[in-house]
């Protein structure tokens, strides 16, 4: 499946903010229809008249012809659906309860599916990355592709978690892809077949010249330990450069990039501004060491598919330490969600803030700008060269 592209702070993270106005809102809201209340709310919702909303619950309730279809719960998650997405924000999403337990799994970093982050973007939907190793990958799916219908299916106006509940599915079931991309004169079908997708977390390996290369894929939980054995092998290796290639990394967990940036900056030094709009402060994000990769030469690959977390990462490198980013502009997904879990199982991601580079550059819409500029053509894949890859390596060597 397409996982839900997030950059989710749950409730084991610093910086977890309990919208207290919102909730009360929405338990008298919710309770008003629970206890079968037919007036409205004690509390009033500054700036909004729910007067409506209740003259049509109650005619609904006498009216309509077919009294067995009436399904209350159903009326009530539909309606907060219906309210969230008129926020028209492809990243903040209510979740029922069996959608909710779906969605946490799937953040574990194992589900059944094909394997790819969506997202929206210029009003399309689109891949982020596919997964290391998924049906996506292995099918050709890239960074960037715009998915133009799911199983016929047009997805104008879908949002992202529409797209999700379509493309995900049990193992050994298909799954057909409309998909648009640039080069091609138009658009052409790809039938997946969904497996069991387990996320990986990085790969390291040694390259002539004293050049760790460090593929890093998501930042998931496990990245964490993950990133902190490989740091100790680089610095048993007696490497001297780095190479840091964080194309198609979707993004994870905040607190697993700053963690990670932490190898390589200064203690104390920012690693990304969080934005939370109106009057309220920003918040810092700091690195908290333990700064062991701070002395390498490093560079960095970024993508269309480098997003989030990634972007974030990339940035904190670039704005700190000067260091070059090659390949091509990031996906610019430079918003941070909140998990708000319900006491019926239900839940509510909403976006909070927007991230911001040290240098105070916004993320959001915008993506990170390379460096050096690197394509990675057609021909090049069926030559299995990477240009970009190569260039990084070439720039890696040159610095002291």
């Amino acid at each position: 499946m397409a996982t839900i592209p997030k950059f989710i702070k749950n409730n084991n993270y610093r910086g977890f903010k309990y919208f207290l106005v919102f909730l009360a809102m929405l338990a008298s809201f919710g309770f008003g229809l629970w206890s079968g209340n037919s007036s409205c709310p004690a509390q009033p919702v500054e700036g909004a008249d729910l007067s409506l909303f209740w003259k049509t619950w109650r005619t609904l309730d006498d009216k309509f012809v077919d009294k067995g279809k009436i399904d209350r719960e159903k009326m009530v998650y539909g309606a907060i659906e219906g309210m969230v997405k008129a926020l028209d924000d492809p990243y903040t999403s209510f979740f029922n309860p069996e959608d909710s337990k779906q969605f946490l799994e799937d953040a574990n970093g194992s589900f059944e599916g094909v394997g790819m982050e969506i997202g929206i973007k210029k009003g399309a939907l689109q891949v982020v990355s596919p997964i290391e190793n998924s049906p996506a990958q292995a099918a050709g799916i890239r960074a960037e592709d715009i998915i133009v219908k799911i199983d016929g299916k047009s997805t104008a106006d879908m949002t992202t978690d529409e797209a999700v509940d379509l493309i995900r599915g049990v193992k050994g079931t298909e799954v057909t892809l409309a998909i648009y991309r640039e080069e091609w004169q138009e658009t052409r079908d790809i039938k997946l077949v969904r497996d069991v997708i387990k996320v990986p977390s990085l790969k390291m390996e040694i390259k002539d010249g004293g050049i760790a290369y460090i593929e890093l894929f998501q930042f998931t939980e496990q990245a964490n330990d993950d990133f902190r054995a490989a740091a100790v092998d680089i610095i048993n290796s007696g490497a001297k450069r780095i190479v840091l290639d964080l194309r198609n990394n979707p993004g994870g967990y905040l607190t697993v990039s700053q963690d990670i940036a932490g190898w390589f900056l200064k203690k104390g030094q920012v690693v990304t501004h969080e934005d939370s709009g109106d009057e309220r402060a920003t918040q810092d994000y700091l690195s908290e060491g333990p700064s062991l990769l701070e002395k390498y030469p490093v560079v960095v690959l970024i993508n269309g598919g480098s997003a989030s977390a990634s972007e974030i990462l990339a940035g904190a490198l670039r704005d700190n330490r000067g260091i070059k980013l090659v390949g091509t502009k990031s996906f610019g997904k430079g918003s941070v969600q909140q998990m708000v879990p319900f006491s019926d199982g239900s839940s509510l991601k909403v976006t909070i803030a927007k991230w911001l580079t040290p240098n105070g550059s916004q993320i959001s819409e915008i993506g990170l700008a390379p460096d050096y500029e690197v394509q990675i053509t057609a021909a090049d894949e069926e030559a299995k060269k990477d240009p970009q890859l190569d260039k990084a390596i070439e720039i890696v060597k040159e610095l002291q």
